[in-house]
Formats: structure tokens, sequence, C-alpha cells
């Protein structure tokens, strides 16, 4: 069996089937020395092994969960958190792969945080970002990890900005949120990154229209990807439609004026302007300020965020509330009491 290495990470889960031992290996318990300093050191394996801790349900894995994001607090924040968004078939994880090699020659460490959707029927996902970027995925500063969003509020992962601080700790400088590009997703990546990256189609004319204005009106730039050969024009045309589209919004508060660009992720065109676009950015929302504004309101977003979960599960571990749970819905589905006397009943 070959040497386990950060470059060379053992799977989270390891079926029983395949090795006992190994299962069991994997599932000791470790010290909080063990996963900080392996975290801090890079080791990939350690930085997988803690995230699967901290995205962990078990009350038993939560105290040890929050003393390692705690912990590696302090060597956070020194990232550039890029967030990526756009309707299924525009060829996000296509985009992902290229732009993430092209950060790989700027010098850049790259995190890739990719939640993956959750069937509502049976709850599993589909995980298959690390096949469907493949090269990417072997790279030894890269670091790829797909989130099941679960019944999570957007399609983003609950626990989805502590990764976001366990890979800075672990000195990747680039992270890149996807996000499943439905729902909510748009808000919940907007509040968790410093640029927000819409990705569209060529073909603008009804596609204009369907588009929600807050999605568009949220991003920082749109990128009309899939500009090949054949379909340079359209994407040309879709890109003047999107650029006038954006001269309707109001000013942003970091006082960024929004672009709107073509690219080819197949072909590699139109990175380098996406790249620059990006560090143009971070240099004028550095120098006025927003930059370390909005970073600082994100953090109080989601401690309200955190402060409301904790509430609901705490409200439904006292009196009992979780067994009447289900007798609550059963009377509602037999028209037996009322939403607002079920919810009266839960105070009582």
């Amino acid at each position: 069996m070959a040497k386990k290495t950060s470059e060379n990470p053992e799977p989270d889960h390891i079926p029983a089937s395949v090795n006992p031992h190994l299962r069991k290996r994997k599932r000791r318990s470790h010290s909080l020395d063990y996963y900080l300093e392996g975290i801090k050191q890079g080791d990939r394996v350690i930085l997988s092994q803690a995230i699967t801790l901290v995205e962990s349900t078990k009350s038993g894995d939560r105290q040890l969960a929050a003393q390692i994001v705690e912990g590696c607090l302090a060597a956070s924040g020194n990232s550039f958190r890029l967030g990526i968004t756009g309707v299924p078939g525009v060829g996000k994880s296509t985009f992902i792969e290229a732009f993430g090699a092209h950060l790989l020659n700027a010098g850049h460490k790259v995190a890739v945080l990719a939640v993956d959707p959750s069937s509502q029927l049976s709850r599993g996902s589909i995980l298959g970002d690390k096949t469907r970027m493949g090269q990417l995925s072997v790279h030894p500063d890269v670091f790829i990890r797909p989130s099941p969003a679960g019944g999570s509020l957007g399609g983003v992962a609950s626990k989805t900005r502590e990764l976001i601080l366990l890979c800075e700790a672990a000195g990747y400088d680039f992270i890149l949120v996807e996000t499943v590009g439905v729902g909510q997703s748009e808000v919940a990546v907007y509040n968790l990154t410093d640029f927000f990256l819409l990705l569209l189609l060529p073909g603008a004319g009804d596609e204009l229209q369907g588009i929600k204005r807050g999605v568009v009106e949220m991003a920082d730039l749109i990128a009309v990807n899939k500009a090949d050969e054949d379909r340079k024009l359209p994407a040309q045309q879709a890109r003047a439609a999107y650029q006038r589209a954006l001269h309707l919004f109001p000013p942003k508060a970091s006082q960024w004026t929004a672009k709107a660009v073509t690219c080819s992720a197949i072909q590699g065109d139109g990175l380098p302007d996406i790249l620059r676009e990006i560090e143009a950015f971070r240099e004028q929302t550095a120098e006025n300020g927003f930059f370390t504004r909005n970073r600082q309101e994100q953090a109080v977003h989601w401690f309200e965020q955190q402060l409301q979960s904790s509430i609901v599960e705490a409200f439904f571990a006292e009196n009992g509330r979780q067994d009447r749970l289900e007798a609550i819905k059963e009377a509602l589905r037999a028209g037996t009491i009322s939403p607002q006397a079920a919810v009266a009943s839960l105070f009582t």
C-alpha cells in the first residue's frame, strides 16, 4: 500500500468492506494539538479529518470541533474568498478546474469548497467534484472538499464558513466556494465571500429576463462562459446585454463597478481578464476600507445565523418538545389544529 502523505490523502469515509482495520483507525480520536499542528503544517489528510469532525452532527464531536475552529482563528483570514454561482449546465466545475489551474500558475494555493446537491428523497449526495475536477484534484497545492448541502439554507452547507477558516489556517490563500445555483444559495455564498462571480451562458434574450434581479445586482462580475469558437458571437451579444443591465442598478457599497466579460473554460480564453478584475477589486476595496468592513459584517451575520440555529435546537431539546413534534404534525395533516395553535402548543 502506498504511504499515506498529504499529497496522497486517504478518503474520509472508508467502507468496512474495503478494509475494516483502516476504518477503525480512521475513527480513532485525536488530540486538539494533533489537529491544530497538522492543519497549520498544511497536511491535507489532517485538514480533511478536521473538516469531517466539524461537519459531524454527533454531540460528542462538537466540543473538539469548536476548539479546532477557535484554534485556527488567529491563522485564518489571509485568503481571498471567491463565490461562484450559475445555473446548472453553465459549466461551473469546468470553469473552476480551468481557473484553478490559472491561479496555481499565478502562485496561489487553492482550496475548492464545492457544495453538492442532496436528494430530498434519499438525502444522498452526488459528491462528484473530485472526479469532475480530475486534474486539479491531484495537484499538491489544491484541496477540494465536496460537502452535501442537505437541508441547509440555500444549498450552502451549514459549516462552510468554518471550513473556510480551516483552509485558510492550512495556508490556502485563494478559496473558491461553488454553490448548486438554486434557491437562496446566491445570498448565502454572497455572505461568505469577498467577490461574487456569476457565470451565465451565451444567448441573452429571454434568458436575461429569467435571471433574478437580486442575483445580477449582487454580482461583482458576470462571465459569459462557453464562448467557444462557434459561440463567440452570441457570447459577445449576451455580454453586451448583461453590461447594459448592470448599468441599471444603484452603486455598490464597495464603490466597485461591476462588469460583464466572456470566457471559455475549455479553451482558457478570458481567464486572465477575470483574475485581473478580481485583483483590481481587491486593491480598490482594500484602499477604501470596504474589504475589512465587509469581512467584519459577515462575521456578525454568521454569528446571528448560528445563534438562531442554536436557539431552535435548544428550544426543541427542552420539555420533550421534539417528542411532541410528530404528533403535532399529524394533527396538522388531519386538520384538527391550526398552524398558529400548533406553534402555541409548543410553548405550553
